[in-house]
């Protein structure tokens, strides 16, 4: 055996017995005519303590050990003289008898340590070197917790776990697809799987009423903190059910989770807050409701005094209050107008107003505004004296108050008011059916093609389908999406109206998913979904500012993974291969 303990096991307790471990080097100490040796494996760190005057020669050994190296030690567990209470191995450490070198190691780009001196980038690239790292193994191995935990929990429930393909069709509606050419099929092509949404519904037909799967699904999407091209989902789907039914199984998993893994308990019952009061009380369909700072409209307030012509034009002018601030200087309230008016936001400008401890008021724009004006502005926003308000305002009420929510989630965050270890949850619903897209000239499906529309709204469906709500719904923790998902339409008729309006022609819709068409002509149930981001869900009970933290391998801001260089050229051969041709634009030559 190469070890009979592992390096984070050994208490007090196995003081006086012979062990073997093996791991790698984290540091080296010497100290007189001693040498300290701290190993290094998956559960924990232990010190090997080598004596000069026990061994000279093997203490010599000792000396010469480099980080990272790879190594067995043979000794007697004994008691520590000088314990260390940080580490739970701090009580005791191994007094070598024999030492061997399993491999060694250059020196490494980066420390290993919790608080490393390695940049993302470097730490991408030697990947592998950075999974050793406690804090990232951690995640690791809650991820890991967390889908055993998810799985017994869907099994518990009757649902059954099914594998569906990687390589399927591509159905363009949506974000793009990765495609991947075939060999044995001349110029046609593969797409990897967005998700297995048709593939599930047809699992419906074919009587599997409840199926989940932990799903790798891909898109060809710009990045950001919590994107990856290659993600994973809990993704599921039952059968006979309405929204409420998915709402309380699925509730209940995330209930559960959050009990085992962070002991925090969930409300008995979740709020549900619809799209349409989630936009107008914070200008996002994933509010953070940890703090509050909700959206104040001040159209009856401000506009049409004549005297401030940019609030008398506006379509929308709306503010948060942010509590004991007024005492914000010049230079702090010139951030936040910079910040507005970044690429990121992209705001005008930004007008505020202090309410200072001692009653009196200072505006940027207060010359334009009588004193009573203040005191109603103070009264609709709820401000007491020290409180600063803060106003943007606009030409579209929507695109206003999302910059007011970048505005609003900036102060939370300048305040500590998202705090990582306070989680609030709720579900948005009723989301519009539709949304219009300036690049396609044309209504585009929120959620996707199959979502079921509200029936109280199937009549607008033919004059007005902006008008028409989905029975759709989304989990959101603490600002972010972890998950969503939809009734289904399983009426042939309703689908292929929906079809319609998305501007498929019957044969279109019968190319890209005359499948599913035809398998709904077989008796289809009522079903419905849900997919979590198991990334996403991860990341938040880890307390991660990324998902990156908690994928194995995972690609950069480009998408690309600096440790294998993928994506990367193929050779002439594998063209040949496939009977592809290369044209690239003369801007990626």
């Amino acid at each position: 055996m190469y070890r009979t303990n592992t390096c984070g096991e050994l208490r007090l307790q196995d003081a006086g017995k012979e062990v073997t471990l093996a791991g790698w080097v984290q540091r080296t100490r010497k100290m007189g005519g001693m040498t300290f040796v701290d190993v290094r494996d998956r559960y924990g760190i232990t010190q090997i303590v080598f004596n000069e005057s026990d061994d000279a020669q093997l203490c010599e050994r000792a000396n010469h050990l480099g980080r990272e190296y790879c190594v067995q030690v043979k000794g007697q567990v004994s008691k520590r003289q000088s314990p260390n209470p940080k580490m739970p191995t701090g009580d005791i450490e191994i007094i070598a008898r024999e030492l061997n070198i399993l491999s060694e190691s250059i020196t490494p780009p980066f420390t290993i340590e919790d608080n490393t001196d390695g940049g993302d980038e470097l730490r991408m690239k030697y990947r592998y070197l950075d999974l050793r790292r406690t804090a990232v193994r951690k995640n690791l191995e809650l991820r890991h917790r967390m889908t055993i935990l998810i799985r017994n929990f869907l099994d518990s429930r009757d649902f059954i776990e099914v594998e569906t393909p990687i390589l399927i069709g591509s159905t363009p509606e949506g974000a793009r697809d990765f495609v991947v050419p075939s060999r044995m099929n001349p110029g046609q092509f593969y797409a990897l799987p967005q998700s297995p949404q048709t593939l599930k519904q047809l699992l419906m037909v074919s009587g599997f009423d409840r199926y989940f799967q932990i799903a790798k699904c891909f898109r060809d999407e710009d990045l950001r903190a919590d994107r990856q091209p290659e993600f994973t989902q809990i993704d599921c789907e039952m059968s006979f059910v309405d929204q409420e039914d998915v709402i309380q199984i699925f509730e209940d998993m995330a209930r559960h989770l959050f009990k085992e893994i962070r002991g925090v308990d969930l409300p008995a019952k979740l709020p549900q807050m619809t799209w349409h009061e989630a936009m107008r009380r914070y200008g996002s369909d994933k509010p953070d409701t940890r703090f509050g700072m909700e959206f104040v409209e001040l159209m009856d307030v401000l506009k049409g005094t004549g005297t401030f012509s940019v609030f008398d034009s506006a379509e929308y002018i709306g503010g948060i209050c942010v509590p004991d601030c007024a005492d914000y200087t010049r230079k702090q309230l010139d951030q936040l107008t910079d910040f507005v008016k970044s690429q990121q936001v992209g705001a005008k400008g930004l007008v505020y107003v202090k309410f200072n401890d001692d009653g009196t008021v200072k505006s940027s724009i207060d010359k334009f505004y009588a004193p009573e004006v203040w005191q109603q502005l103070k009264t609709k926003m709820g401000a007491k004296d020290g409180d600063l308000v803060l106003i943007l305002s606009g030409d579209n009420a929507n695109k206003t108050r999302i910059q007011l929510c970048a505005l609003r989630l900036e102060m939370g965050e300048r305040l500590g008011l998202r705090d990582k270890n306070r989680f609030e949850c709720l579900w948005i619903v009723d989301f519009p059916l539709f949304e219009w897209s300036d690049e396609e000239q044309r209504l585009m499906a929120t959620h996707h093609p199959f979502t079921m529309p509200n029936p109280d709204d199937i009549p607008l469906l033919d004059e007005h389908p902006e008008k028409v709500r989905a029975k759709a719904y989304d989990f959101v923790c603490n600002g972010v999406e972890v998950g969503g998902g939809s009734l289904r339409i399983h009426d042939g008729k309703l689908q292929a109206k929906m079809f319609d309006i998305l501007g498929f022609t019957p044969e279109r819709a019968m190319a890209q998913f005359g499948f599913l068409i035809n398998a709904f002509k077989y008796g289809a149930p009522p079903h419905a979904g849900l997919a979590f981001g198991l990334d996403r869900f991860v990341s938040i009970l880890a307390g991660l500012d990324s998902i990156r933290d908690c994928i194995a391998f995972p690609k950069n801001n480009s998408g690309r993974d600096v440790m294998l260089d993928a994506p990367s050229a193929i050779d002439d051969k594998q063209l040949d291969e496939l009977q592809i041709k290369l044209d690239l634009h003369q801007e990626n030559k």
